[in-house]
């Protein structure tokens, strides 16, 4: 009889007891599509050099849209070649995909959106790139892994100076 008590104490400590467990939070992708992209070789076939072109790498994320528990995320990357300030190429490219975030707190909700879902994305965004420098007669460019929480760290603080500078430029205008 002990030992019956025993795990109905332990089963409604758990929650198991009264039949209402957490849920676990799951991020779901319903779809995934390239929304725009452009390949400009604007010297070819004259930017076909054997200098090694100077490549920045731009990178966004977005989330332009929700419905319900369903978000749109859209990661941004722009690849600029220039050897010698002339540009050789430039690829734009907005890779989008709808999400479905469930069991997931109010306060985890724009990490997951800002981290986790372009994670998600970039291996084929970067696919998207290599292959579209690749058919531009050029090396496949294979960006770097990008450090997501990193760029939202930044995008934190960025908001944050933002919102002081605000108000100190506000404040003296406030006391006139």
């Amino acid at each position: 009889m002990s030992d019956t008590s025993a795990a109905d104490t332990n089963g409604a400590a758990n929650g198991a007891g009264d039949g209402a467990q957490p849920q676990a939070p799951q991020i779901r992708v319903l779809g995934q599509y390239i929304k725009d992209l452009s390949f400009e070789n604007p010297n070819a076939p004259g930017g076909f050099s054997n200098q090694s072109p100077q490549i920045n790498v731009a990178v966004d994320v977005r989330v332009p849209g929700q419905k319900d528990s369903d978000y749109e995320v859209e990661l941004r990357l722009t690849a600029d070649a220039k050897v010698d300030g002339n540009q050789v190429f430039l690829v734009e490219l907005v890779y989008g995909a709808v999400f479905r975030l469930e069991n997931i707190p109010e306060q985890g909700l724009q990490p997951v959106l800002l981290i986790e879902c372009p994670r998600i994305l970039f291996p084929f965004a970067r696919r998207v790139i290599a292959d579209m420098t690749r058919d531009g007669g050029f090396p496949p460019l294979m960006i770097d892994p990008i450090d997501f929480a990193a760029l939202y760290r930044q995008r934190l603080e960025q908001a944050q100076a933002e919102k002081q500078a605000a108000e100190e430029s506000g404040a003296p205008a406030a006391d006139a």
